[in-house]
C-alpha cells in the first residue's frame, strides 16, 4: 500500500457518516467495530446513532456532528481500547432511522377455518398495507437484530408481518370459532377486522422499540374455489329450511330447462330430466315424515 492510499484510508476512517445508498434502510451497521478516538460523527436528521458492546447498549448520540472524545461524551470511556494505547473506540456502531416508513405490504394465507354453518374448511386469505416507525432502537437491536450485518429492511419487515397474520389468524379464528360468525361475507368486516388488528398488533411489536402508526386497504378474501362451494352448500341448506323457495327453485328450474329446449341440440325429453332432477333433488331435503306416507 502506498502513502497516499494509506493517507486516504485513514481520512476516510476519521469521519464516520452513513453511506448514502444506505439511505433508506432502517437500521445500517458500521462495517468497523475499530473506531478512531476524535473521529468526527455525523448522525442525520432523522436517524440516532448508537453504541453497542457485547451485546449492552453503551450509549445514543442525537442528530448532530460529534466529535467522538471521552472527555465530552463520558459513556465513550467504557469503549476505549487500553490495548492501543487509548487510541480507538472498540464497539458495533448502529445507525437506526426514526422517520416513517410507509406503504409496507402484508398478507398471504392465513388459515383453514371451519364454516359454523356447513362445518366446510375455507381458506381464507388477508392483505393491506402497514406504517411503522423505530420509537426504541437500543430495544430494537438487542431484542431482534442482535449483531446481525442486515442486508436489508425486509429482515425486519418480514418479522413485523409475520406478527401481523399471527395476530389475524387469532381474530378470524375468534370470530368464526367462538362467535359463530359464517365466513361467507367475512370480507365486510375487513374494517373492524383492520382496526382491532391495530390494536393488538401495537402491543405486541412495542417490546422490540418499533410501533405500527397505522393499517390501511386490508382485504379479506376466500379462495375462489372454497366460496364457490361455500355459495352452493349454503343456498342448498337455505332451501332444505325453507320448502317454499324450494318449490319455487324447482319451478324456475323446469322452466329454464324448458327454455333451453328450444335451443340446438335440445329436446323436451332434456327439459323434463333437468325439472325432475332438480324436483327429485328438492324432494330428498324435505323431512321423511312428508316423503314416506303410509299406504291406506
Amino acid at each position: 500500500m502506498g502513502f497516499f492510499d494509506f493517507f486516504k484510508k485513514e481520512v476516510k476512517r476519521e469521519f464516520i457518516a452513513r453511506p448514502d445508498e444506505s439511505k433508506d434502510t432502517i437500521i445500517y451497521k458500521w462495517p468497523d467495530t475499530n473506531i478512531r478516538m476524535l473521529t468526527q460523527l455525523t448522525v442525520q436528521a432523522d436517524e440516532l446513532a448508537v453504541f453497542v458492546k457485547k451485546g449492552e447498549v453503551a450509549g445514543t448520540l442525537q442528530p448532530g456532528t460529534h466529535t467522538l472524545d471521552g472527555a465530552s461524551i463520558p459513556f465513550l470511556s467504557g469503549l476505549i481500547d487500553a490495548a492501543t494505547g487509548g487510541n480507538f473506540l472498540m464497539s458495533e456502531l448502529y445507525f437506526v432511522s426514526t422517520r416513517q416508513f410507509t406503504d409496507l405490504p402484508f398478507g398471504g394465507m392465513i388459515d383453514n377455518v371451519m364454516d359454523p354453518q356447513t362445518n366446510l374448511a375455507v381458506g381464507i386469505r388477508v392483505y393491506g398495507e402497514y406504517a411503522m416507525t423505530v420509537k426504541a432502537p437500543e430495544k430494537l437491536i438487542l431484542t431482534l437484530v442482535g449483531t446481525k450485518n442486515l442486508k436489508s429492511n425486509e429482515e425486519i419487515t418480514d418479522w413485523i408481518k409475520d406478527m401481523i397474520l399471527k395476530n389475524f389468524r387469532e381474530m378470524v379464528s375468534k370470530y368464526v370459532s367462538e362467535q359463530k360468525q359464517p365466513i361467507l361475507g367475512i370480507a365486510s368486516q375487513a374494517s373492524v377486522f383492520e382496526k382491532m388488528l391495530l390494536e393488538t398488533v401495537v402491543k405486541d411489536v412495542a417490546e422490540y422499540g418499533v410501533e405500527i402508526n397505522k393499517l390501511g386497504n386490508v382485504t379479506v378474501s376466500i379462495k375462489e374455489e372454497d366460496e364457490a362451494t361455500l355459495k352452493q352448500m349454503t343456498r342448498d341448506f337455505a332451501y332444505s329450511q325453507n320448502m317454499n323457495a324450494a318449490d319455487a327453485a324447482v319451478k324456475l328450474g323446469m322452466a329454464k330447462g324448458l327454455e333451453n329446449a328450444s335451443g340446438p341440440g335440445s329436446s323436451a325429453a332434456d327439459a323434463a330430466a333437468t325439472g325432475m332432477g332438480i324436483a327429485m333433488g328438492m324432494n330428498a331435503l324435505k323431512p321423511n315424515d312428508e316423503n314416506e306416507k303410509k299406504p291406506e
